[in-house]
């Protein structure tokens, strides 16, 4: 009959007992059936990550709000030597004057020209108003045509208001009191041009100009300006 302590010493392969060396360390438990979780310094790390991209988001979002939106065209200091208004120069007589204006700031840059055509031998007196404002913080998209533009009384509540394709972002062409005035919306940018006329008291009064027409050469002229200021 084999004695207890000659079974322990078969076991450990002829080593006494107290001299065998330490127990292997037991495995790891295996995953649980839904994949098992990170440690949490693991989700610590990834919250950490996640806040440092949602706050570089932030900035660029800041940034690009500073900016302001694209703006694609040019400031003109002297609009008047930018606007030839051809179309329109030639349904009056000859121009009896030219005045320009301009601003610049921070936030907007603008330019004004106001052009006047002499009358006579039965020919109508015109006055064309051009505006160009350049928009550097803010879009103008959000009020473009809420405003009366260059005349405020212009645009009454019953003014007709159309829209005209193919020109900028967006285009209105208004009318009130027989006065047509268009406004362009396109890169930042915000063109309005009006454009009215006078009649010549006496037997030689000239006619009242087909309004079509004016409207026309208004929508000609303004993409000539708009091609010449373009970046």
């Amino acid at each position: 009959m084999i004695s207890e302590p000659e079974l322990v010493g078969e076991w450990s392969g002829g080593r006494p007992a107290e001299e065998a060396g330490p127990e292997p360390a037991p495995p790891p438990p295996p995953p649980s059936r839904g994949g098992g979780r990170a440690p949490w310094w693991w989700a610590l790390g990834g919250a950490a990550l996640a806040s440092v991209v949602w706050a570089g988001a932030l900035v660029v979002q800041d940034r690009s709000a500073a900016a302001g939106p694209p703006v694609r065209y040019r400031h003109a200091e002297n609009l008047c030597d930018e606007t030839p208004l051809k179309m329109l120069g030639a349904m009056g007589g000859s121009i009896d004057g030219r005045r320009p204006k301009h601003g610049e700031s921070p936030t907007q840059d603008w330019a004004y020209c106001s052009i006047g055509t002499s009358g006579g031998e039965g020919r109508l007196a015109y006055e064309h108003q051009v505006l160009v404002e350049l928009h550097k913080k803010l879009d103008p998209e959000p009020e473009f045509g809420a405003g009366p533009g260059l005349e405020p009384g212009m645009r009454p509540l019953s003014a007709e208001v159309e829209q005209v394709p193919g020109l900028g972002e967006r285009a209105l062409m208004s009318t009130a009191v027989g006065w047509p005035q268009l406004q362009v919306l396109d890169g930042g940018a915000v063109f309005t041009l009006t454009t009215r006329w006078y009649g010549v008291d006496g037997p030689d009064s000239a006619q009242e100009p087909d309004e079509d027409a004016v409207k026309a050469a208004m929508i000609e002229d303004m993409r000539a300006l708009m091609a010449r200021l373009r970046r």
